[in-house]
């Protein structure tokens, strides 16, 4: 027998999104009870990561408007953002920021004592709100303290969520691991929020924490829902060598220039107007092609890259608004970033695709929720601007956690489908724990990161995609699905492996929505197919779940305002 746990609301994942939706949950209804869980402690959540900012109009009265924000995020977004989710984003921010403040958040000041915000890439105005360079750090220590506040909030820490168990129609509960005890267990709830964060590890130079795998991603895709244009990866042009850690886009915001091996500052010849704050995708792109064309570095690693250089900015400035910054260069790379420039190249930062959701983050499955990264609502389209991911979890998790707790208040408990949860148990532990097999499931993992790193990075073409999936399948056919520590505690080898299971199926439908998408858009650069082309592809990609081949299908853009136009910056 299955040992089983009821709750009302179920939130699967502990960052932004997250807390947000579980306090918004919990002020709807303080009836209702409501469970976080997480694969991690709470505060170890890849949120805590987030460096440069959060987007919002915070001083239209010096010149900054909502409209102009849209217009940004749209064409950031190389017109495959769904502009009623944009412009819902965009007028729910500014009381998002000023919650906060209230909740305590320790936002950087101007000389007037106003809020401050700063410089970043793609935006006509400076409106990415900080705290100094570590404001996820901040946002998650200010929503964890609020959730202390509410009694009918409970966390489950270091439980490994394994399935979504539903009837077809509506949502019953899921399946999880106690990592510390190793017990399976039958969540039982009325509602499932989704907020699981990206699954960034699928590349091997990454930004993202090692635990930012795609479980929550997979689970919803075996449950039946669609995944929405994940073909879209954003590479952040400054990930520090050699370790991939980020280098704040607030470095560049607070006036860092890129350098090539002549001493240029190369972005005047990609984005004249903006320069080293031109949209993610553009300066990414700008870097790879210096490179590719022989003005780049090699690293002592081997690896090519450029100069990020903040000498100008002065110690000082550096010390009271880069200390994380100035910390990560002296830690991981043994660079004063005051006294020599830093060594950085593109690396896999942000996952635009997702769940597919609705505006207002529901997905196919009625009584299920996404918010944050985990989602797909659009607001992101071909490419994210950067201060606009922190403001989507806490615009979405507000959301999502009101709707949930209005639904489960109303919501009957459908008949639940045990044989889902003994198909399951078998799936992870005949089909996983107990398998056998000789292969290291461990360089099976490196093979496939180094794989996507390879074939699916800044640039891409045809061959190398085809030849990606390929390899992913030949590799998904070995014997890796096989766990050797038998242990029942803490058992990190049968996470391990588990995530890899999940890997496989992300990756794959990454590589076939790439592969479908014959044109360049935002992040999605194709070298066989370098323009831009809206008769053809001006749609999401859905892929759903099949035992044989993943089935892709295609889903319209949200066109209010805007028609697309040629994107330069």
């Amino acid at each position: 027998m299955v040992d089983t746990i009821e709750h009302d609301l179920l939130i699967v994942g502990s960052g932004l999104a997250g807390l947000r939706a579980a306090i918004q949950a919990a002020k709807t209804s303080s009836n209702i009870k409501i469970a976080v869980i997480s694969k991690l402690q709470v505060m170890r959540s890849h949120s805590v990561s987030a460096e440069g900012g959060t987007a919002a109009v915070l001083f239209p009265e010096e010149g900054d408007s909502i409209e102009s924000h849209v217009y940004d995020t749209v064409k950031g977004s190389d017109f495959l953002g769904d502009q009623d989710v944009i412009e819902k984003l965009v007028n729910e921010m500014p009381s998002e920021i000023y919650q906060l403040e209230h909740w305590g958040m320790p936002w950087s000041r101007r000389e007037d004592g106003r809020i401050g915000q700063r410089n970043f890439g793609g935006y006509s105005y400076p409106r990415a709100t900080f705290a100094q360079d570590k404001v996820g750090f901040y946002e998650m220590q200010t929503l964890y303290d609020t959730c202390q506040k509410f009694d009918n909030i409970e966390f489950y820490n270091e439980w490994f969520t394994t399935s979504i168990i539903h009837d077809g129609q509506k949502f019953c509960g899921i399946t999880a691991i106690k990592l510390s005890s190793g017990t399976f267990y039958t969540i039982k709830g009325k509602a499932l929020i989704i907020a699981t964060g990206g699954a960034g590890r699928l590349y091997s130079y990454s930004t993202y924490s090692l635990s930012s795998t795609p479980e929550g991603l997979d689970m919803a895709y075996r449950a039946g829902m669609a995944l929405k244009d994940m073909e879209f990866v954003q590479f952040h042009p400054t990930g520090i060598l050699p370790s991939g850690i980020l280098i704040t886009e607030g470095a560049r915001g607070e006036g860092g220039y890129l350098l090539n091996k002549d001493g240029d500052r190369f972005m005047k010849k990609y984005a004249p107007s903006k320069l080293e704050l031109a949209s993610r995708d553009v300066v990414s792109r700008a870097m790879m092609t210096e490179i590719n064309e022989g003005r780049g570095f090699k690293h002592e690693t081997g690896v090519d890259c450029l100069k990020l250089d903040l000498r100008h900015l002065g110690n000082e400035l550096i010390i009271k608004k880069l200390p994380a910054i100035r910390e990560i260069s002296l830690k991981f790379s043994g660079i004063d970033p005051a006294k020599e420039p830093i060594d950085v190249r593109p690396v896999s930062h942000y996952m635009m695709g997702g769940i597919h959701t609705n505006i207002d983050g529901a997905t196919e499955i009625q009584g299920i929720w996404a918010a944050g990264e985990a989602a797909c609502n659009s607001v992101h389209g071909a490419n994210r601007l950067g201060a606009n991911s922190t403001a989507e979890c806490l615009v979405w998790g507000k959301i999502t956690g009101d709707l949930a707790a209005k639904y489960v208040l109303e919501a009957k408990s459908p008949q639940f489908p045990l044989h889902l949860v003994s198909a399951e148990e078998k799936r992870i532990y005949d089909g996983i724990f107990r398998g056998s097999g000789s292969v290291n499931p461990y360089e099976v993992r490196q093979d496939l990161t180094d794989m996507m790193n390879e074939k699916a990075y800044v640039f891409r073409n045809e061959n190398d995609l085809i030849d990606g999936l390929k390899k992913l399948r030949e590799l998904k056919q070995k014997t890796w699905k096989h766990v050797d520590d038998k242990a029942k505690e803490y058992n990190t080898n049968f996470s391990n492996v588990m995530e890899l299971d999940s890997m496989f199926r992300v990756a794959e439908v990454i590589l076939v929505g790439a592969i479908a998408r014959k044109e360049s858009r935002g992040a999605h650069a194709r070298t066989d197919y370098p323009d831009r082309d809206d008769k053809n592809f001006l749609h999401h990609t859905l892929v759903y779940y099949d035992t044989k081949e993943p089935i892709i299908k295609k889903h319209p853009v949200t066109i209010t305002k805007y028609k697309p136009v040629e994107r330069k910056y």
